[in-house]
């Protein structure tokens, strides 16, 4: 009991004392000369007073600025607080943080590092404490706080990186407008940051930092062509399109398809596609019967989303890879295995290939295209080559036909079910098999759409937005729409140089089907999971993470 009462008294004395450090401190004019009773406020962390803990946690901000001989060791005091064990000395301790640098700017960003490191705390007064002392911070020196963040993402460990990212994502990208002032110097300054973090970064990660960019001022909708090309290349880079392909390598996969998607807003923009084609054409179109089957659909996919903003010397490469895979797609008899949505892909892209470089088609398809150049190869025989591409159209054409009329059977079977289904349940099934049916109708309709035109010696080509893909949301027409029946069609259409339009027209269906997907192929990647290789990255071919 002595010994308790001998303790308190202990406590209240080292309580005292430093009340009177503070005072004393407060009262003198100059308080530069008091250098002894800042060290007395500093040695007070040595102690077992909880309570003088936490005063000490006040005082040694309070005159921080005033003692420059004393900053490191008032620092690693200050420091030594925050890994307390008693929590209320824990949180005083961290409140004080931004206090050191109210004056003294050059140490903001030494704390907004030890305070980064603090995201990982459990206890959410803690937790809450450190959100506040950053936001402090960045609001006091945006530069100086977000290079020290970024930092963290960039090299640190991994669960304080992750608290990192998560603080940036909930607090920081949010009061972008608040923050990044003077905004173009800032808005520079933190697509550097980000630029390079992404050396290794998850799937998910790389598209959260790529929205982010995007929302920024300097990349929106005035933004010169430099900037769009600045998007497009941190795309690519982490799209591997130099590294060679390894059809083994499921995260490469992965990763170039989501990539592609992620890049068509930029390609919609006047960005250029030929790097994302090329490699398409060189590594992808060789090795593609060896794909898994649940990423061929999504490939073709990204490749009819891209076709429509190819230039014209990519459009004539990548054709002769096309029809290749069409014909793969499209058998010359109706009994040969079809997918109808590889078909439906393929055919897009193959109109939207040959509307920029429509004579390309003359020796693949037989065509009798005319348009002066040597390339028509008018005076060659491809007659063989036109049986056979219409012979395969004619089946496709067959194939579609018959699918549709089971389609419209199970349709209407489907219906009678849900008039005669009681449970939530049985109604949600149910509309999910109609939701089936629909986008299978719209596929067999889009294919008879698109093969019809093609039976001609010398077809017009669909180079404008005429077709919505069946995975993409219905476009519903807007009222003018309805009075431009009789319009004639734009010049620009029929040459070839419409791909601008058709950007600046976007329909709504775009960014859902960009975004459906991109989600697909990123869903899973926040569990993460360390693999072998050089870090973080998206899986298999060695940055960490899987892609899925």
């Amino acid at each position: 009991m002595a010994s308790v009462s001998v303790a308190v008294v202990d406590d209240a004395a080292e309580v005292e004392k430093l009340y009177e450090l503070g005072e004393r401190l407060n009262e003198a004019k100059d308080k530069s000369q008091h250098v002894s009773d800042y060290e007395g406020i500093i040695k007070a962390v040595e102690g077992k007073s909880v309570k003088a803990k936490q005063l000490a946690a006040q005082l040694i901000p309070r005159f921080f600025k005033f003692f420059p001989s004393l900053a490191l060791r008032a620092m690693t005091a200050q420091f030594d607080l925050v890994e307390e064990d008693e929590l209320a000395i824990r949180v005083q301790a961290i409140r004080g943080l931004p206090l050191l640098c109210k004056d003294t700017p050059e140490h903001v960003s030494k704390i907004v590092d030890v305070l980064g490191q603090l995201l990982t705390v459990e206890e959410n007064v803690e937790r809450d404490a450190v959100h506040k002392a950053i936001m402090s911070l960045l609001r006091q020196d945006a530069k100086a706080s977000l290079t020290a963040l970024f930092k963290h993402v960039e090299i640190g460990m991994e669960l304080v990186r992750e608290k990192v990212i998560c603080f940036l994502k909930d607090k920081v990208f949010p009061l972008k407008a608040e923050l990044l002032k003077p905004q173009v110097e800032m808005e520079r300054h933190i697509t550097d940051l980000v630029k390079k973090s992404l050396q290794d970064v998850t799937g998910a990660e790389f598209k959260l930092f790529m929205d982010f960019l995007r929302s920024l001022s300097i990349f929106g909708d005035s933004a010169p062509p430099e900037r769009i090309q600045e998007l497009i290349e941190i795309i690519e880079g982490q799209a591997d399109l130099d590294a060679q392909f390894n059809v083994s390598d499921i995260d490469h996969i992965d990763r170039l398809i989501s990539c592609m998607y992620m890049a068509l807003p930029f390609f919609m923009r006047g960005a250029p596609s030929s790097k994302f084609l090329n490699y398409f054409n060189k590594h992808i179109v060789p090795v593609f019967d060896e794909f898994p089957e649940e990423r061929k659909l999504d490939l073709l996919k990204t490749i009819a989303g891209s076709s429509p903003y190819a230039t014209a010397q990519d459009s004539r490469q990548l054709l002769p890879s096309i029809v290749q895979l069409l014909k793969k797609y499209m058998p010359r008899r109706k009994t040969e295995e079809s997918t109808l949505n590889y078909a439906e892909c393929l055919l897009y892209t193959f109109h939207h290939l040959a509307h920029k470089t429509p004579n390309s088609t003359n020796s693949l398809c037989g065509y009798k295209i005319v348009t002066g150049q040597p390339s028509d190869r008018l005076g060659e025989d491809f007659s063989d080559n036109y049986k056979d591409f219409t012979e395969r159209l004619s089946s496709i054409e067959e194939i579609a036909k018959a699918a549709m009329k089971k389609l419209t059977q199970g349709m209407a079977e489907h219906n009678k079910a849900m008039s005669a289904a009681k449970t939530e349940e049985a109604k949600a099934k149910i509309k999910m098999e109609q939701q089936k049916t629909t986008s299978g109708l719209r596929i067999c309709n889009n294919i008879l759409a698109m093969t019809q035109p093609l039976h001609a010696k010398a077809p017009s080509f669909i180079g404008d937005n005429k077709i919505n893909l069946s995975w993409k949301e219905p476009v519903k027409p807007s009222p003018a729409s309805s009075t431009t029946a009789g319009v004639k069609r734009n010049t620009a259409s029929i040459n070839g140089s419409s791909t601008k339009t058709t950007a600046n027209k976007k329909g709504r269906g775009d960014g859902v089907m960009q975004s459906q997907l991109v989600n697909r192929a990123l869903e899973g990647l926040s569990r993460g999971g360390r693999n072998n290789g050089r870090g973080r990255g998206w899986g298999g071919r060695g940055r960490g993470r899987g892609y899925r």
